[in-house]
């Protein structure tokens, strides 16, 4: 060792074994060195004869010292954006015991039911938490974001309506324009090669007919008005259509739930349950639906069970979209969710109970009352009627951009649109924060100062939208009240369950299960926890230096020019892929390229995935040790090559190994045409050994949450 070095160095740490048993555990594999492993492991052609271009290690120390620095390039402003996103408070009994707590984030997918009753319990909070509040039956153990989980139920429904279809198939679906604009980019990126219609307008004015497969609605809409969907929804609904609605969870501790006025599918955030913002992500989308389409709905249930000797057992009940057994016919690629973030928002719920729940949604409410006088005493006349945490003031371009300089100066977001200015208030709000909302309005606005009476404050819901039916009456969201309850209750479901911290896990790859405490130690810090994702870019820089680096050094680890981190899961990264390919072949005009050919070993996702982006599927031999037939893909590539698209192939292979002919099987696609899709999911075995660029492939997700 050096003089004066850290001992602390990641790579001596965290490799999953300890360094005096690696010569054992070679000699019983019979090889000499790590060297010789390699050299028998990965095919010589295509080892990296040159060192990765990345900056030096550093230890764990300079590495937190380094990104409290990154951290304090962001800015924390107060922010009232809204668009789907709040300021939370999370219970610290929470964020000790679960979200900061390695017996819960090094926990394994559960697989295997009988080593993951403590996270299926708390998942099924999860999902009682979600079914309570939408006034729906039936549903799962959350999904990766509001947007992704309103496309899913735009997709579920367009299934629904065209299974039986005899004739031509149904193929537009009507969306409001209250909706965010995120879920808007998403929903028409999905429909795109789906050859779904999007029409978006205001709902007052659709008028339904049997050419249309369902409606989206938001609950409240983007600017906060709550709607009175009640009649609209019993006539689309005469007409066939199925209603979709993006509900805001909290609101609903107030609001009539969408299930109980004719909504089939009710998808949303549960990120103001406890979740920091994140600048982001990740956060626990929900979605509910009726118990008619329970076997259409993607993603994961948990349900209750009994084992052998007649006692409670969890289990996943149900995971409709079963791509190991329908691969190209499933209806959906999910095949995750976002796990930790779900028990954290169904331990929020056990934590607050009924009562605390409505007393938060309460005292939003009676804040946002207090917010419009206010600013009635300025003479502005919010636009929304009635609304749950949110207000609409209409504004000229100048009164607009005065109000944001003077906003800015006092660390305050608000949400700017092009004919007005968004105020969505959140649990973290105080009556002090009103007081300095209605300052900046009056400053920037040359108004008199005013004093805002506490008196007369009346509820701004329409009767008719009054919640009166019960939820979160379970037991378990009224037994946990002190802070000693609810930690032994989290300690004794985390004892049910297999982790990192009891053994290693000899399964996939596709979890948080190897992450380093030292990489997630940040993730909590308010400098990178506190940043709205729609805040202005400068108040990111932290953020954006993260980010530039990392798509810099995975541009250099994988071979490629450049490299994208928007998605968010694996399924996501094939989808990104796959039309990142499509897009390729429209560009050159060839619009005919649709066919994908994937081997028969193939992750069950790889397939759902192309069929997701308009592509017809064309299963490959392999042989009986899992490698791919050559002779059988060449005979598919000839029979396919005017409509060849590109191959998808997991390398190292599903089955653990380099195969020698990769570089052979990615130049016979390019031959004919075709692109090569590489699955990431194997990636780390890859890293500074080998990379996609050196084998040929085109384009490639990566797993980073290791």
């Amino acid at each position: 060792m050096k003089p004066f070095a850290y001992t602390d160095h990641f790579v001596d740490r965290h490799l999953g074994i300890n360094r005096k048993h690696e010569s054992a555990m070679l000699q019983a594999i019979g090889v000499d060195s790590m060297e010789d492993l390699i050299a028998q492991t990965i095919p010589s052609q295509i080892r990296r004869k040159d060192q990765l271009n990345i900056a030096p290690a550093i230890s764990e120390f300079e590495l937190l010292q380094e990104l409290r620095e990154i951290g304090q390039r962001n800015k924390e402003y107060k922010n009232y954006i809204g668009l789907g996103y709040y300021p939370t408070i999370t219970p610290p009994v929470i964020q000790r015991n679960i979200f900061e707590n390695p017996g819960w984030y090094t926990q394994y997918t559960p697989y295997q039911a009988e080593i993951s009753q403590g996270r299926l319990e708390a998942l099924l909070n999860f999902q009682t938490v979600v079914s309570d509040l939408t006034g729906l039956p039936i549903a799962n153990a959350s999904l990766l974001d509001e947007a992704t989980a309103v496309a899913e139920g735009m997709i579920m429904a367009f299934n629904v309506k065209n299974r039986r279809n005899k004739g031509d198939l149904i193929k537009k679906c009507f969306v409001d324009n209250g909706v965010l604009p995120q879920t808007l980019d998403v929903l028409r990126t999905r429909a795109k090669y789906l050859h779904i219609e999007i029409e978006i307008g205001e709902w007052s004015s659709f008028k339904a007919n049997q050419e249309y497969f369902a409606c989206i609605l938001q609950y409240p809409t983007i600017n906060g008005s709550v709607e009175d969907y009640q009649g609209f929804v019993s006539d689309i609904k005469s007409e066939g259509l199925l209603t979709i609605v993006a509900a805001d969870l909290m609101s609903l501790a107030l609001l009539k739930p969408p299930g109980e006025w004719g909504a089939d599918i009710v998808v949303g955030n549960t990120q103001r349950f406890g979740v920091p913002m994140g600048y982001g992500g990740p956060h626990a989308a929900y979605f509910a639906t009726l118990e008619d389409y329970k076997r259409q709905i993607p993603g994961r249930l948990i349900g209750l069970s009994q084992d052998a000797d007649d006692n409670p057992a969890l289990r996943m009940a149900l995971q409709t979209r079963e791509q190991h057994i329908k691969r190209e016919k499933a209806t959906s690629n999910i095949c995750t969710a976002q796990a930790l973030l779900a028990v954290m928002a169904g331990m929020y719920a056990v934590y607050h109970g009924a009562s605390g729940i409505k007393a938060i949604a309460t005292r939003i409410h009676l804040l946002a009352i207090h917010l419009e006088k206010g600013l009635k005493l300025l003479g502005l006349q919010p636009q929304n009627q009635a609304y749950f945490d949110t207000l609409f003031i209409q504004l000229s371009d100048e009164e607009i951009r005065n109000v944001q300089d003077v906003a800015l100066e006092e660390g305050v977001n608000f949400g700017y649109t092009r004919n007005g200015i968004r105020i969505a208030l959140n649990e973290t709000t105080s009556i002090e924060d009103i007081d300095e909302v209605v300052g900046i309005f009056q400053i920037a606005l040359q108004k008199e100062p005013i004093v805002i009476p506490s008196n007369g404050i009346q509820a701004k819901i329409p009767s008719s939208l009054h919640r009166s039916s019960s939820y979160l009456s379970h037991p378990t969201f009224d037994n946990y009240r002190t802070e000693t309850e609810l930690m032994r209750y989290i300690k004794s479901l985390e004892n049910k369950d297999l982790s990192l911290v009891h053994s290693m896990i000899p399964l996939g790859s596709c979890t948080m299960k190897l992450n380093a405490a030292v990489q997630l130690m940040p993730v909590s810090w308010s400098s990178f926890a506190n940043i709205h994702p729609f805040a202005p870019v400068d108040q990111a820089i932290g953020y954006q230096e993260i980010f530039d680096r990392l798509e810099k050094d995975l541009s250099e680890i994988t071979g490629f020019a450049d490299c994208s981190l928007q998605p968010n899961s694996g399924a996501q990264g094939e989808y990104a892929g796959l039309l990142t390919i499509r897009a390729y072949h429209d560009a050159h005009g060839d619009f005919d390229r649709n066919v994908t050919l994937i081997p028969s070993s193939a992750h069950g996702t790889n397939p759902a995935s192309a069929v997701m982006c308009g592509m017809q599927v064309v299963v490959t031999k392999c042989d009986d040790h899992g490698n791919i037939d050559l002779s059988d893909l060449q005979d598919k590539i000839d029979k396919h090559k005017d409509h060849l698209a590109c191959l998808m192939v997991t390398y190292p292979s599903t089955h653990g190994v380099f195969e020698e002919e990769i570089r052979t099987i990615c130049d016979m696609i390019h031959d004919n045409g075709g692109l090569v899709y590489m699955d990431g999911a194997n990636m780390n075995a890859q890293v500074g050994l080998t990379s996609p660029g050196l084998i040929h492939a085109d384009v490639c997700h990566l797993n980073l949450h290791k």
